[in-house]
Order: C-alpha cells, then sequence, then structure tokens
C-alpha cells in the first residue's frame, strides 16, 4: 500500500480557531478520506506554530508566559478539530524537543553547505504577517494587513536565497502542477524573475524561538522555524518500509504561498534534502463578500453551525458553494439554503424514500434484479467524472456531477412510480428493478459522498444494510451492481431533517455570541460588554451637518505619526483645514482628489497648533484600521447627506 502524506497550514497562535482554519482543515480531510478510498495509507499532519514576537508580545500582554499563551491555543486548535470529528493522524507543535531538533538540523545542514552567513539587518518589520517589508520607510504601513511596521536593526543569520532563483523557476518549468491552481503559480514565476534578495532567518532581538545551535543569542525567524513542521511532524516515521518525507501535497492559503512555493524548496534545495510534490493555495474564505478578521470583527467560527445543522452540512457548503483555489463568501443565508436543497430535499429524500418503499414493499430486504440499464451507464458515467474532479480538487464540480445523478434518480422513481407498481398486476419483476436500481445508485451515490459527508453518508450506508464501515469502502467497489440482493435494511431514519431558515439562523448567530465569549474566556480575555444604546431623535440627528467634500492637498502633521493635515473642497468660497487621525493608514498623497464625507458644523478646535474646521467621517472597528466613508456614484462637492 502507497503512502499519501498532506498537510494543512501550521496554523498560528496569535487566535482561536475560525471557520477559515475549519475551510482548510476539511478540505485536506477530504482529500485525506478520498486517498483512502483510493488505497493509500493516507496520513494528514497538522499543528500549530507557536514562535515570534507577535505570540511574545501577545502572552505578556495577558500576563501569561509564552508556553503558557501557546498551550491554551494549541488546545482549542485540537479541542475544535475533535469537534468537528476530523480525522487528524500528526498533530505537531512547534515548542516541540522533537520540532526544535528538525530546525538546528536543518540550519546546519545548510551552514555546512555554505548557504547561511552573518550579517546585520535594519528594516521594515510586520509582526503581525511575520514578514520584512521591502522598500518600506519607518512608520509605512504593510502592503498585506495596512497595519504599522516597526523599524528592526540586529544581528541575523542569513541564507542565500538570491542564489536559487534559476533553480526554483527551474524546479516549475520541470513540475507545472508544483505549485497550483495556475494563478498562484504564474504569481510565483513573476515574483521569482523580478529577482530575489537573501533572506534573515535568525532574530537576536526576542527570546521567544527555537535557539541556534552554539548561539542561544539568535533564535530562528518564524518561516524557518515553523515550514519545518511538515518535516518533523513526521520524522523517523515509516509506511510498510517507506519514509513519509517528501509530502505529497501541503494545502495552504493564497496568502502564505510565497512563503510555502520559494522559501521552502530553497531551504531543502541548500540541505539536499527531498522536496515536497505539490503545493495547493486555495482562495479566501470571505463572510458576505468581505475578508474575515479580528479588526473587522466579522468572524464566524464553525461550533455553532455543528451544534445547529452538523458538521456535514458545513463540509458541503464549503466545497460546494465555494470553487477550490478561488475566494468564496460564506453566510448564514446560503449555508441554511443549501442544506434544505441540496440536502434536506436531495440525498435526504432520496434515501428516505427509497429505503422506506423497500421497506413497504419488499419488508425492508433488497431485491433480486440488475437493475436498469439506462441508470446503470448514467451511475457509471457519473462516478468516473466525479472521480476525476476530486482528483483534480474540483470539489464543487464533482459534487455537481453527483447532484446531477441523484436528480436522474429522482426523475427516473417519479416517471417508475413504484406506488402503482405495487398495485398493479404482473409488475412484481418492474418493482424489483425499480427499487433495486433506486438502491444501487443511492449506495455509489453514498460512496461517492462519503469523503466529503463522512457522518451521515456512514449512517444510510448502514441503513442500507452494511455492517462494515463506509470508510472501507474503495473505488473499485463503486462499480453498477455492487449491492447484494436479499440484503436485509436497517432502520430508516430521517438523516438530513428540514431546517427552519429563521430559527436555524438566529440559534447560529446566538451561539456565535456564545462561543466568541467561551474563546475569549479560555485566553484570559475581557468579552466586551455591549454598550447601552443611547437613541437620538431624527431631530438630533438633523443638527449634523454632513457634506461631501474633496481633498485638495494633504500632509504629515509635524512631531504626529498619526496626523495630516487637509485642506477640503466643500463648495464655499475656502477650503476648509481640516486634521484628521488617518496617518496610519493612508499616505498623503493617496488621498489628493479623493471625494470624502465631513462634519461640517463643528466647533473648530486645534489640534498641534493647527485649526480644524470639521472632522472627516471614516468607520473603525476595535483596534482595527480607520477607513474613509467614499462614494461609489458621482457626487457632487458640497452635497448634504441626509
Amino acid at each position: 500500500m502507497k503512502k499519501y502524506y498532506l498537510t494543512t497550514p501550521i496554523y498560528y497562535t496569535n487566535a482561536a480557531p475560525h471557520i477559515g482554519h475549519a475551510y482548510t482543515t476539511i478540505a485536506a480531510d477530504t482529500i485525506r478520506a478520498l486517498k483512502q478510498m483510493q488505497g493509500f495509507h493516507a496520513i494528514l499532519a497538522t499543528g500549530t506554530d507557536e514562535h515570534g514576537v507577535n505570540v511574545e508580545r501577545a502572552a505578556l500582554a495577558q500576563g501569561k508566559t509564552p508556553r503558557e499563551y501557546t498551550d491554551t491555543i494549541s488546545e482549542e486548535f485540537r479541542r475544535q478539530w475533535e469537534i468537528l470529528g476530523l480525522h487528524i493522524d500528526r498533530f505537531e507543535r512547534t515548542t516541540s524537543d522533537r520540532h526544535a531538533h528538525a530546525v538546528q538540523d536543518l540550519f546546519r545542514r545548510c551552514r555546512e553547505r555554505g548557504q547561511v552567513y552573518k550579517g546585520h539587518y535594519t528594516g521594515q518589520y510586520c509582526i503581525f504577517d511575520n514578514a520584512y517589508v521591502n522598500d518600506a520607510k519607518p512608520g509605512d504601513p504593510c502592503p498585506d494587513c495596512g497595519r504599522p511596521t516597526e523599524t528592526v536593526v540586529e544581528e541575523n543569520y542569513y541564507f542565500r536565497l538570491s542564489e536559487y532563483a534559476e533553480k526554483l523557476l527551474a524546479l516549475y518549468q520541470d513540475q507545472p502542477d508544483f505549485i497550483q491552481p495556475e494563478s498562484r503559480r504564474n504569481e510565483v514565476i513573476a515574483f521569482v524573475k523580478q529577482g530575489l534578495q537573501d533572506l534573515s532567518i535568525t532574530r537576536t532581538s526576542i527570546k521567544w524561538g527555537i535557539p541556534v545551535p552554539d548561539e542561544p543569542q539568535h533564535v530562528f525567524y518564524v518561516w524557518f522555524d515553523a515550514l519545518t513542521t511538515y518535516m518533523s511532524a513526521v520524522e523517523g516515521d515509516k509506511i510498510h518500509g517507506d519514509d513519509l518525507w517528501p509530502a505529497d501535497l501541503h494545502l495552504i492559503g493564497k496568502e502564505i504561498v510565497r512563503f510555502h512555493a520559494i522559501y521552502w524548496p530553497a531551504f531543502l534545495m541548500a540541505a539536499d534534502l527531498p522536496l515536497p510534490k505539490r503545493i495547493f493555495a486555495h482562495g479566501w474564505l470571505l463572510f458576505e463578500n468581505d475578508k474575515m478578521s479580528k479588526s473587522r470583527g466579522n468572524i464566524v467560527r464553525a461550533t455553532p453551525i455543528h451544534k445547529v445543522l452538523g458538521t456535514d452540512a458545513l463540509r458541503y457548503f464549503l466545497l460546494r458553494e465555494v470553487v477550490f483555489g478561488q475566494d468564496g463568501s460564506f453566510s448564514f443565508d446560503a449555508l441554511v439554503g443549501r442544506y434544505n436543497s441540496d440536502l434536506a430535499n436531495g440525498l435526504g429524500n432520496l434515501a428516505s424514500r427509497t429505503l422506506s418503499m423497500i421497506h413497504q414493499y419488499r419488508a425492508g430486504v433488497v431485491p433480486e434484479s440488475a437493475g436498469d440499464s439506462h441508470i446503470a451507464e448514467t451511475a457509471t458515467e457519473a462516478t468516473a467524472a466525479a472521480l476525476d474532479a476530486f482528483e483534480k480538487f474540483e470539489f464543487s464540480k464533482a459534487l455537481e456531477i453527483i447532484w446531477g445523478l441523484i436528480a436522474v434518480v429522482d426523475k427516473y422513481i417519479v416517471e417508475q412510480a413504484p406506488w402503482k407498481q405495487a398495485k398493479a398486476e404482473g409488475a412484481e419483476k418492474l418493482l424489483d428493478q425499480t427499487l433495486y436500481t433506486a438502491a444501487e445508485a443511492l449506495r455509489i451515490v453514498t460512496s461517492l459522498l462519503s469523503p466529503v459527508l463522512p457522518e451521515s453518508t456512514a449512517k444510510i450506508y448502514s441503513q442500507l444494510g452494511f455492517t462494515t464501515p463506509i470508510t472501507d469502502v474503495r473505488t473499485k467497489d463503486l462499480h453498477w451492481g455492487h449491492l447484494p440482493a436479499g440484503q436485509s435494511l436497517g432502520t430508516v431514519a430521517a438523516v438530513f431533517p428540514r431546517a427552519d431558515p429563521k430559527i436555524s439562523i438566529e440559534k447560529m448567530k446566538e451561539l456565535e455570541i456564545e462561543e466568541y465569549a467561551r474563546q475569549q474566556a479560555v485566553l484570559g480575555k475581557p468579552v466586551p460588554k455591549a454598550e447601552p444604546v443611547n437613541h437620538i431623535t431624527i431631530d438630533d440627528f438633523l443638527k449634523v451637518d454632513l457634506r461631501v467634500g474633496v481633498v485638495l492637498d494633504a500632509k504629515p502633521v509635524p512631531k504626529s505619526d498619526k496626523l495630516l493635515h487637509l485642506h477640503i473642497d466643500i463648495g464655499e468660497p475656502k477650503p476648509r483645514s481640516i486634521v484628521a487621525g488617518i496617518a496610519e493608514v493612508y499616505k498623503p498623497e493617496a488621498l489628493v482628489g479623493r471625494k470624502v464625507a465631513i462634519v461640517a458644523n463643528l466647533a473648530p478646535r486645534k489640534l498641534r497648533g493647527i485649526e480644524s474646521q470639521g472632522m472627516i467621517v471614516a468607520a473603525s472597528l476595535e483596534n482595527g484600521p480607520a477607513s474613509l466613508v467614499s462614494f461609489i456614484e458621482e457626487v457632487p462637492i458640497g452635497a448634504r447627506l441626509k
């Protein structure tokens, strides 16, 4: 039996797990099950990335040691995967001794081959993304997350990344599927062709990390550390005599593709170690078309969905609704809609009506028949097409094909009308054929869906009368006619009871608040109390004079990192002088010509000696960056907002 080793990202312990983490891990769990169905000995590894200044500061803010802090969050990830029923074979923490030895060994191999050297670094660093920001100046925001960068000056060890551009390009050329999908591959190739700079791989400014051998004042850079987890998670493990490394698949989010497709293979090349075979970078999961983030306060957690609709409902929605590799949107409305239309009315209805009819007309025993040849041919073609789509990680397409087969079988049942055949004289064999056809199609559909819907398909499989677990099913078992005649069915019970949209959504939102509070309590963070609403009347609101203006010029306020001085034309004889605290988010030159909203009748006041004649309107969540109010349509300068 051949091995198939795949990994999720090693999740960073700067936050508790949410639906974004679940999305990647559910996809990986599905691939693991698909490979097992193909006869592979599949191993899935995940874990937690626990080092770095961001973690060190978060722990300090909570009065904890970094290890106490990461122990708590790492356990939250383990708990989440257990609740969701995900099959995790290896869970590795970057704080384990085994992992530390693996990182130090990788460094030694690189140093022995002359691929690292000492130097000094001065530049801007984003602690939130754990990345240096090239060409940035002090105070510049990170181009990825928009938050302020920090100036770093320290002695580092450098990795000779600049020497690997041609080797990496050759890798991408020789192995076109090394990076997928194609859009991510093109992105990486374009980046490498611009030229690579040597990479700092150690720090002396922080203490929370794995020490460099013989130089404990240096600790390893988080990416040199975290990426090595893919090897340390299976170090020394063998399957039928074969090492688990190299990985057959790294499954990641698109925001970390450069680290995995550039840094990681270069480190391994330098150390003369085998490279992973494939990296697949999926898109972001958006909440109602907006990226989920702590600063926006729109993070969704998987546990409330699990409690209301079941984990399979979440698995199906994520893999059916989102084209894997592209960004996709999540909403509670869409989730319940998919659940009712596809699971309750589709698969669930086919299972209950088919099995109930066999109980009613054949005493719960599968009848003897070869089945309908047309449905058999359709099922065979659909099976091949779905398996091909699954192999390409085209989950949405595969599920669409399977539901196409469900629709064909539903139509067949309606046309054959077994409830009429049961009453018609001389229609015994025709009724047997109809019932066997529906049951055998249900078996094939259920087996095909078992990697995506492991809990519900196991129930249907048992109701079909099978006593072996559905996880024992292999692709060779998907041929038509595998359902034994004479097999007694199990007890029929609804697998997907229809959900009331209003009640279900309200309950999930209620549980979302509870789960957020629980996570905050576990992490030792206070739960923000809802502020009482102080209602105003329409007369109060009409007192605020909101006007449309255009920014004529903008410049930093001296000796201030947060303030900009703007002149804004709102249709008056003279432009307004306004001081705004948006310098950490917006560059002055980017604001010129932009239309904004201002409070025009606010009493003037002086800020840093500059008179501010009004206030610019911006939205901001707690601890998040400001976002200026803008206009989609063409709005005249001076127009009043009502």
